[in-house]
């Protein structure tokens, strides 16, 4: 049998870290079946565009990285059937450049969450796309990107709300997501079982647990995996940036119902990730580099009801800032009504957690996140700021906010102003409402004008730069400790414990003249004392390496995996893989 021509490939990422893990998902099925990934879209057969649905702005995005990636076809080549290959465009793993000699990417496929979303409506309105691909054709996106390069592209799917294609029942739900013809969950990588069992805090084997997957064991598999694209059972991941800082899926799909977001309807309900599969993904993300992990999902706080446990995170948590090599453990998207004390606490008081809060707020005025379908109000707000400073001073907090919801009035405008001047918090991100379609939000009554909601959005994003600049400069004096991401001109760059990185600002630490004794490089941890804040965005000077990258694993036994988590082998299916425990032990 002749081999099969070398096929290449661009990954094109848009949105949230969430589509960066699903990116990588996608890259390892395409790898494990001969494909070679490129940076540049320019030297590719085929252009993957991971999309963004959330709202209009990112929507828009999405359409402008197909059209930029059609836009590197070479002159004359319409399609898959009339052309040569070439390459890329814009976003995380693929950057955008000019079509090559050889002709251009032949394919332009759009996956993700607008794809999910609209499906065969999006395939009608944009025909420089050869194909729109759901979540559902994941497992065989190899299969689907030679059929489209061969020109039969496959059809798209008409969209449904996929919420309705699991149990209501969270527990009966957990078990139907791992059934052999379940939905595709992306991000939710499965991995072959063996290896030893990650110990509970007070050091003795995890009870009803299964071993956690050993890297020496990954590496292993690797040779013998069943090629991805040819729909595997399980899935690996392959990392497509350096980066030491890395998002890590913890769940997927949210059972809330604010009135505002559409993301359950192509997400669908909420399904946790079991924990040994976390566990067993954070050790190979260490082998690799990772030393922040960034626990991420639509609602972390819903973590393990699904499971049976609703302590399931607390339990998780300690367990994941004890992994060889990770020096830092962030946990994003938390929901204040679900936020329980005892959550609460080992948040904020585990050792290797990062001193940090994402909170969604989206209001203050308990009338309007009433209509959101949300609950609490500023009261509520402030009183679990107080008792997470109470626990831990020093904190980082982190929200969102939205203005111009339908029925909105001064009044509550007013209590948001109010709420966030005495919230002082590190980082606010502030939105005009915009209609999404398919939510309650869209048919109410009482829609602010636009024009109002730019007026309130700038009213407001102006106070909270002052408030946040504000914050940072009384960090002035303090130590921090700081993940380094760059290293360039006598500087360090990255983030300190109480900021995410690219969504809270950074640190620029100056390291000493010469150089500390032996040096300091991306993913070392280090200490320095803050000297100046520019915006939310603070100076400092170095003060000492609190932690070597690479130090942590020297003692773990850590084998070289190469640069993929490998699938379950054949024969292996995902509940013999990882056990199935009735909580988190």
């Amino acid at each position: 049998m002749s081999p099969r021509p070398a096929r290449r490939v661009a990954l094109v990422t848009l949105g949230c870290s969430r589509n960066e893990v699903d990116s990588e998902e996608l890259a390892a099925r395409l790898a494990a079946d001969g494909w070679d990934l490129v940076d540049d879209a320019a030297d590719a057969d085929a252009v993957l565009v991971n999309t963004c649905g959330f709202v209009e702005a990112a929507k828009k995005d999405s359409i402008d990285a197909l059209l930029a990636a059609d836009a590197l076809r070479g002159p004359g080549d319409n399609g898959p059937g009339d052309g040569e290959s070439g390459d890329d465009g814009p976003g995380g793993g693929a950057t955008t450049g000019q079509a090559t000699a050889s002709g251009g990417p032949r394919a332009v496929v759009a996956v993700g969450c607008m794809a999910e979303r609209y499906g065969r409506e999006l395939a009608d309105t944009l025909p420089e796309a050869d194909a729109v691909l759901g979540f559902d054709a994941y497992p065989r996106i190899s299969a689907h990107l030679d059929a489209v390069l061969a020109g039969s592209a496959p059809a798209s799917h008409t969209p449904r709300d996929r919420r309705t294609l699991l149990p209501i029942s969270p527990v009966e739900r957990g078990d139907a997501s791992r059934a052999a013809h379940s939905p595709h969950i992306p991000g939710h990588i499965q991995l072959p079982g063996g290896g030893r069992v990650l110990p509970s805090p007070d050091g003795r084997p995890a009870a009803n647990s299964r071993p956690a997957t050993d890297l020496a064991d990954l590496a292993d598999v690797a040779g013998r995996a069943e090629p991805a694209g040819e729909g595997a059972a399980g899935t690996g991941r392959r990392r497509l940036t350096s980066s030491p800082v890395v998002p890590l899926k913890l769940s997927s799909g949210c059972d809330r119902r604010c009135a505002f977001c559409a993301i359950p309807s192509f997400r669908g309900s909420h399904v946790s990730r079991r924990p040994e599969e976390v566990l067993a993904e954070a050790e190979w993300l260490a082998g690799q580099g990772a030393r922040e992990l960034v626990l991420v999902s639509e609602n972390s706080t819903s973590y393990g009801k699904d499971l049976g446990d609703l302590r399931a995170l607390e339990k998780l948590l300690p367990r994941l800032a004890a992994v060889p090599g990770i020096v830092r453990v962030r946990t994003v998207y938390l929901q204040p009504a679900e936020l329980r004390p005892s959550l609460l606490e080992v948040l904020l008081t585990t050792p290797g957690l990062a001193p940090y809060l994402d909170l969604s707020f989206q209001h203050a005025s308990p009338a309007v996140l009433r209509r959101m379908r949300r609950f609490g109000g500023s009261t509520d707000f402030l009183d679990l700021l107080r008792r997470a400073r109470a626990l831990l001073p020093d904190l980082g907090a982190r929200s969102n906010v939205i203005v111009g919801f339908p029925g909105e009035t001064d009044e509550d405008v007013d209590i948001l102003v109010n709420f966030l001047e005495h919230a002082d918090l590190d980082a606010v991100g502030v939105f005009g409402y915009s209609d999404e379609e398919g939510t309650e939000a869209a048919g109410m009554a009482g829609h602010v004008d636009p024009e109002e909601i730019e007026s309130r959005r700038a009213e407001v994003t102006d106070l909270v730069e002052q408030l946040t600049a504000g914050r940072a400069e009384r960090r002035i004096g303090t130590t921090v400790e700081v993940l380094v991401e760059e290293v360039a001109g006598g500087l360090g760059y990255g983030c300190a414990g109480h900021q995410q990185a690219d969504a809270d600002g950074s640190c620029t630490v100056r390291l000493p003249a010469g150089g500390p004794p032996g040096g300091v490089s991306v993913g070392d941890l280090v200490a320095a004392r803050v000297v100046a804040a520019e915006g939310v965005d603070l100076i400092a000077e170095f003060t000492g390496v609190l932690d070597r990258a690479g130090a942590g694993l020297a003692s773990a036994g850590s084998a070289g995996a190469g640069s993929v988590l490998p699938p379950i082998p054949d024969g292996v299916g995902p509940m013999d893989a990882v056990g199935h425990p009735s909580g988190v032990a």
